[in-house]
């Protein structure tokens, strides 16, 4: 235990969004960098964890029939009233009991790796702390809760430990909670850490790892609350920089602009048209200028026949052939 490194007493400054104020290089202001939870979220499965917020909030429901009798006195559309009466009803649900067992139980956690003395603690969750100790016997803490930056993606997040085993350092995470359908967040969660530095706030410095981190696996120590169990798994980091990589993707794709344009009946879709120099050809041209300007449906018919006579294809210029017809019969 000789020199870990704890920055949990220091904890890094926040904008108004949550998101940690980080100095990037070669600046002088803080900024707001995308916390690594938020990053990776946009490729999380959440169908599983909607369908249990809605079961929560039925049950919550249930419980307190005055949460029903404000749900029918509000106005369908006071969408932050409802919100508010749907938190009560998770509340009701004692949705948050777990949550709230599960920091308390990973903040006993680092207490154990940093050799504090513990507090009293309830008979139900000393078997799970006993647990921890016996899975992690062989992991030596080289950092806890030490916050760090990816300039690069301009991430900032904190991962739970870095520990060395049998030589090597690796990023750790502890998870209190089911594991199912969480690989693949917690995936790239600790590939962008294992690819990260650690950053003092106080001075805007960046530092290396005591030792240099395996950015191909880490380690998930899983400890769920209430069950005296404790077990270590591997997980896949290249897998999850994949991850990461497709996360930014469809980050970017979602800030894109300019996908709607009015719609214009009267402008043709020449798509498929043969193109030249940045145009239609000019004979395709020749032929939509023609039918735009007819004025009786037998021009019109004289002129689709004659260019298509001349070799222009049909496809491309009958759509607005047809336009040209609903106007001119919408004017008789």
């Amino acid at each position: 235990m000789t020199g870990v490194i704890d920055s949990a007493a220091t904890p890094i400054p926040r904008d108004r969004f949550g998101r940690p104020m980080v100095v990037p290089p070669g600046g002088h202001k803080a900024v707001g960098y995308t916390r690594c939870t938020t990053y990776v979220s946009c490729l999380e499965d959440t169908y599983n964890l909607g369908k249990w917020q809605q079961r929560m909030v039925a049950i919550g429901l249930a419980d307190r029939p005055d949460l029903l009798l404000a749900v029918s006195a509000s106005q369908r559309d006071d969408k932050d009233g409802l919100n508010r009466i749907a938190d009560q009803a998770m509340d009701a649900a004692k949705a948050g009991a777990a949550s709230t067992t599960g920091t308390a139980l990973h903040a006993l956690t680092e207490r154990i790796d940093r050799r504090e003395q513990l507090p009293i603690v309830p008979a139900a969750h000393l078997d799970d702390l006993d647990a921890y100790r016996a899975a992690t016997r062989d992991l030596e803490p080289l950092m806890i809760e030490q916050f760090t930056v990816l300039d690069e993606l301009r991430i900032g997040g904190t991962p739970d430990r870095v520990v060395r085993y049998q030589g090597n350092a690796y990023i750790g995470d502890v998870k209190t909670g089911s594991i199912d359908y969480a690989a693949g967040k917690i995936a790239m969660q600790l590939a962008v850490y294992a690819r990260s530095m650690p950053y003092d706030h106080a001075t805007g410095e960046r530092f290396p790892y005591p030792e240099p981190v395996d950015t191909s696996r880490g380690i998930v120590i899983h400890l769920p609350a209430g069950t005296g169990r404790c077990e270590l798994h591997w997980i896949d980091l290249d897998a999850g920089w994949d991850g990461v990589r497709l996360a930014g993707k469809v980050r970017d794709w979602r800030t894109r602009k300019g996908l709607l344009e009015p719609w214009d009946v009267t402008r043709p879709d020449t798509s498929a048209a043969p193109v030249v120099a940045g145009g239609v050809s000019d004979n395709v041209a020749a032929a939509l200028a023609e039918i735009r300007a007819a004025t009786t449906l037998d021009g019109l018919r004289a002129a689709y026949q004659q260019h298509v006579a001349s070799g222009v294809d049909g496809d491309f210029i009958l759509p607005a052939c047809l336009a040209r017809k609903a106007e001119l019969e919408g004017a008789a």
